[in-house]
């Protein structure tokens, strides 16, 4: 049993947060009720739903464990299970069942069409009796198959006495094959197995873009809790090292951090003087210079040389796991078009269930007979299937998205253009994101014989403006002299001696952002500046925002002095030196004051901020975790992606709600048809599914956006 997470620090101790998985929340409906039924347990004060990651956070007493939590949850009527100490590290099964059984469905639906086309042209007798024994043949086992995602969670629904908008999609399914079963065996004109097939395709069609988007969004925090170390070597009482996994570090312990070595938990540094690279941390390109009291965190990778650190946070307790938190419950929001959609599933099962017996039921008293009643009922069913409704937003999204790649940028998260439309001021990270986070020296001062020195230093270096600078002089085809002796001393630089001549290069006294070296020849001395240059159409893209509407700002965990250049060179106000709480601080401030900040961020330290913010883009270079929290990721060292993206968003809305409105129409005017008795199953299946093309070509017409916003 995984033990329950500990809040963060300021939460009464007694309480607790433990998260669960629940693979049955499938609406709204689902989520009120948990959200309503559990805080009424003792103990529990208070659930919330993360719908699109399928799992409940619920703040409860310490007294109440895993095991009361999963009956609570059972007791109402669903599933569950303890989430890992990484919460969404887990596979896509689901996923994967989903898109074989939408490959099963369109397989079975093709070849179920065309045997009904020869009933259709004519094939009466024995021919037309073989050709739906044959339709029967394929469909059943197709049916059996891609419906168990609607029938097992109808089943799971009914079993617990409550309804979702699986249970009147199964009766329609099941009733429509027992009717084309019976009318096969008894020689009848009709049989409906391609309407039944074809429900499920559709149906499963936007569970599938529901199921992928979904796993893309849950991959974040795995890849971000990945980059901890995964052992550390501890100093046993005799002086020697033993090497530990991570899971077995404790606090108080002293481990010993060498060269190139990934931390596995945050700590002090009792000895040793080194640099460490927070860049996946605070975004800063460069390593901070640590020593005896310097505080050091899980993640970070030591670049020098070795260090002794007492832990202080192990576990879940680091730094680096509380960024994980945040994001992992700043991501949950539901936005507008998914809350109507998920009204509509709300009241979808009971109307239906309704309609569907009022029909029958009335025709029963109109002495039309149960076959009649029957099909007239299956036929509501069917033709008041919410395919249209369901496609509208997601139908729109896939082909905005597909305009998006062609111009730089991809979208992860279905939801996200929506949110995209809405923004009113955007944060922009510096290091990485305005800038292209790789410092590159200006090495204009040294002649020949300097540079060739220079590269026989740095190239024996791990630091990271070594690295920019030996790339640099690579690049130029310079060739390394021959130097000797070389040592590199921690935060020093490097040392080594030329034809005699004593050289180095280190940090000069005078500089204070870390971003300048000093080149050492005998008694000549040269300053070398780093310049992490801004995006070439970084200051176009902002004018452009401005031009939408949208207010820029920088928010960054770098330096002031750093900050501030950019921000002098764009014309934009700034923050500087924000910590992962601050910025979501901010943000929460924000969107408290009614706006709807858009963040675009690459370090780990944005992860949270990119999950809280209203909509979040992060370019192609940055963290795994950071690529994973946002919504989009833009590609290449142009900014425009990030404009665009805002654009076509708002073209993609007018286009969603000009789906909803022919998905409204469509059933205003089916289901009268249909409670009437003027359709068949057939034609109801038939005109759901020209329902559900209508609302895909409307969305086509994204495929051309790239034109300015009219």
């Amino acid at each position: 049993m995984n033990a329950p997470v500990a809040l963060a620090s300021g939460q009464p101790a007694q309480f607790r947060d433990t998260r669960f998985t629940v693979p049955s929340i499938r609406c709204a409906g689902c989520i009120a009720k948990i959200e309503r039924e559990l805080p009424k347990l003792d103990g529990v004060e208070r659930a919330r739903v993360n719908f699109s990651a399928k799992r409940v956070a619920i703040h409860h007493s310490a007294s109440l464990d895993d095991v009361d939590l999963t009956k609570a949850l059972r007791a109402i009527g669903f599933e569950a299970q303890p989430v890992s100490e990484n919460p969404l590290a887990r596979d896509d099964a689901d996923t994967r069942m989903i898109l074989r059984a939408v490959a099963v469905a369109g397989f079975g639906m093709m070849n179920i069409m065309l045997l009904s086309i020869s009933v259709w042209s004519g094939a009466s007798g024995a021919t037309r009796d073989l050709f739906h024994w044959l339709s029967a043949i394929i469909a059943i086992p197709v049916i059996a198959y891609a419906g168990r995602p609607f029938f097992a969670s109808a089943l799971m629904a009914l079993r617990y006495g409550r309804t979702n908008m699986d249970v009147p999609i199964s009766i329609g399914v099941l009733l429509a094959t027992a009717l084309s079963l019976y009318e096969t065996a008894t020689s009848g004109a009709h049989a409906y197995f391609e309407s039944a097939v074809m429900l499920l395709f559709f149906l499963l069609c936007g569970r599938a873009l529901d199921a992928t988007m979904r796993t893309r969004t849950r991959a974040g925090i795995g890849a971000l809790l990945g980059r901890i170390g995964k052992s550390a070597s501890v100093f046993q009482p005799d002086g020697s090292c033993l090497r530990v996994s991570a899971e077995e570090l404790q606090s108080g312990m002293l481990v010993l951090v060498a060269a190139g070595e990934a931390l596995a938990a945050d700590g002090v540094v009792e000895q040793g003087d080194g640099a460490v690279d927070n860049a996946m941390l605070t975004g800063e390109t460069t390593p901070q210079t640590v020593g005896a009291g310097i505080e050091v965190h899980a993640g970070a990778i030591n670049v020098l040389g070795p260090l002794h650190v007492r832990l202080t946070a192990v576990a879940g307790d680091t730094a680096l796991a509380e960024i994980a938190r945040l994001m992992d419950e700043a991501g949950q929001s539901r936005s507008l078009y998914v809350r109507i959609a998920d009204r509509a599933s709300q009241l979808y099962a009971p109307v239906v269930h309704s309609l569907a017996a009022l029909a029958f039921i009335a025709w029963m008293l109109a002495g039309a007979g149960w076959h009649q009643s029957l099909v007239i009922a299956i036929a509501v069913l069917i033709i008041t299937c919410p395919c249209a409704m369901g496609l509208a937003v997601p139908a729109a999204q896939v082909v905005a998205s597909g305009a998006l790649i062609k111009r730089g940028l991809l979208v992860k998260d279905g939801s996200a253009l929506e949110r995209l439309a809405e923004v009113d001021v955007a944060l922009f990270d510096k290091t990485g994101t305005l800038t292209l986070g790789a410092p590159r020296p200006d090495i204009s001062a040294l002649d020949d014989t300097t540079r060739s020195i220079a590269l026989g230093l740095t190239q024996a270096s791990r630091h990271p403006l070594s690295q920019g600078l030996a790339e640099a002089l690579i690049s130029e085809g310079v060739k390394a002299a021959i130097v000797e002796e070389i040592e590199e001393q921690s935060g020093q630089g490097l040392t080594g001696r030329w034809e005699q001549a004593a050289v180095s290069i280190g940090q000069p006294q005078t500089a204070q952002d870390g971003m300048a070296s000093e080149l050492t020849v005998g008694d000549l001395h040269w300053t070398l500046r780093f310049n992490d240059p801004v995006r070439g159409d970084a200051r176009q893209t902002i004018d452009r925002l401005q031009s939408l509407g949208i207010e820029s700002r920088i928010l960054s965990g770098d330096i002031s002095q750093s900050v501030k250049r950019v921000a002098s060179d764009l014309g934009v106000p700034a923050q500087a030196g924000a910590s992962p709480q601050k910025k979501l601080a901010l943000l929460e401030g924000l969107k408290a004051d009614g706006h709807k900040p858009l963040m675009v961020g690459d370090g780990i330290n944005d992860g949270p901020a990119l999950a809280a913010a209203h909509a979040s883009i992060a370019p192609s270079t940055a963290s795994d975790a950071s690529q994973q929290a946002a919504d989009a990721v833009f590609i290449g060292e142009k900014l425009a992606p990030v404009a665009f993206a805002v654009t076509i968003a708002r073209q993609t809305m007018r286009i969603v709600r000009q789906n909803f409105t022919f998905a409204i129409g469509y059933n205003i005017l089916a289901i009268p048809l249909a409670l009437f008795g003027m359709v068949t199953p057939l034609i109801a299946a038939i005109a759901m599914s020209v329902s559900s093309l209508v609302v895909v070509g409307n969305s086509l017409r994204l495929a051309r956006s790239g034109k300015d916003e009219t």
